[in-house]
């Protein structure tokens, strides 16, 4: 078998299958990731969303019998919405980080992946493949940075020429020897931006984040998000954009390849007050297709009270009052407790001092009082 043509073959057909950029590197350990990944766990800067195993985050024969290469797909992705929906007073509206815009990534570049799988098997019968996309064991951004498709910036991102850090990426370990293609060399330079812009101070320093901090962290927490943030996180629902927005490689970058991804305004900006009152099936129905769903909708309603509060919505509050003394969950409803109290008003003050009597609670009692405080 050439491999050499073989390759080619592959570069060019995958532009067919709608593939924006695509490079080939070996399946020898990620030893500098290695210590990069220990690092971060010593710090306690992880996430808790990835693999934990280490070892086979940097080993792909640990998860691949006899991996000899992988091959880096890249699609880019809009970072402009067309006739957005304006966000206006009695009728406010969050946003979905330009990552949750369209059909959930996962699908499109798993589709793209398998067609592409479908056509190198055609030609070699005996080839194997294991793919992934963000949820496998190996780091798409490492990756894509030793296959050439970009550069691992100060954002924690990569970084091509063409698109951007507006890109989706996904990778396939493979049993076939192909010619590994050069990385590329970083070209941030002394530029600083993306780190003196994060909200919350989570890049730490250039390539290093604390996911602790990372408000597109937060916004996928269950929990009660911490004080501190509550401030930051400003209309966003889930996700947050910022350290690309500011990059200057960003700057004109915005394309509409895929149909898939085109963002609904109705969706990526979504009216914040019919999300509080939506059901399972509700919420399913209308944001089951998108990246940003996949912690379900508890989230992404307690985000929604917060940008709420952000406002200072008071046409939200009888909504919030409601939600304050008739959720069963008690993160919603001390989350709207505090929402009433930053909005403000005599209807929030008298609805406050009247649920402080009734909630039963410890944590939703703290977030009265919290609210109670602004008064």
């Amino acid at each position: 078998m050439d491999y050499t043509t073989l390759k080619q073959e592959i570069i060019d057909h995958s532009k067919s299958l709608g593939i924006d950029k695509i490079g080939f590197t070996t399946a020898n350990l990620f030893t500098e990731l290695k210590n990069h990944l220990i690092r971060q766990e010593q710090l306690g800067y992880q996430s808790g969303f990835e693999e934990k195993d280490i070892n086979k985050r940097i080993d792909p024969s640990l998860i691949f019998d006899h991996p000899r290469s992988i091959i880096s797909i890249a699609l880019a992705y809009p970072s402009k919405m067309k006739d957005a929906p304006r966000s206006v007073k009695g009728a406010r509206r969050g946003i979905f980080a330009r990552a949750s815009w369209g059909t959930d990534y996962h699908t499109v570049l798993r589709d793209r992946l398998t067609r592409l799988e479908a056509f190198i098997k055609e030609r070699v019968p005996e080839a194997r493949f294991k793919s992934m996309v963000d949820t496998g064991e190996l780091s798409d951004r490492a990756v894509a940075e030793r296959a050439g498709i970009g550069w691992s910036a100060k954002n924690c991102a990569v970084i091509t020429p063409e698109f951007g850090s507006y890109v989706y990426l996904g990778e396939m370990i493979s049993n076939l020897p192909f010619e590994p293609d050069e990385p590329m060399e970083d070209q941030c330079g002394s530029c600083n931006k993306c780190v003196d812009a994060c909200p919350t101070g989570a890049l730490v320093q250039g390539g290093q984040l604390n996911s602790q901090k990372c408000i597109a962290f937060l916004t996928q927490t269950k929990g009660f998000l911490p004080d501190q943030y509550r401030e930051k996180l400003g209309n966003r629902i889930y996700g947050c954009d910022t350290c690309q927005t500011v990059c200057p490689k960003n700057k004109g970058k915005d394309f509409h390849f895929h149909l898939e991804m085109e963002p609904d305004g109705e969706i990526a900006k979504p009216l914040l007050e019919p999300l509080l009152t939506m059901s399972n099936k509700e919420f399913n129905e209308t944001f089951g297709h998108v990246s940003g769903s996949w912690r379900g909708k508890k989230p992404i309603q307690r985000n929604a009270i917060i940008a709420l509060a952000h406002f200072k919505e008071e046409s939200a509050v009888p909504t919030l009052i409601d939600i304050m003394k008739n959720d069963v969950r008690p993160v919603i409803r001390g989350t709207a407790a505090w929402a009433i109290g930053k909005i403000g008003g005599a209807e929030a003050s008298d609805a406050l001092i009247v649920q402080h009597r009734h909630e039963k609670d410890e944590e939703v009692l703290e977030e009265i009082k919290k609210g109670l405080a602004f008064f």
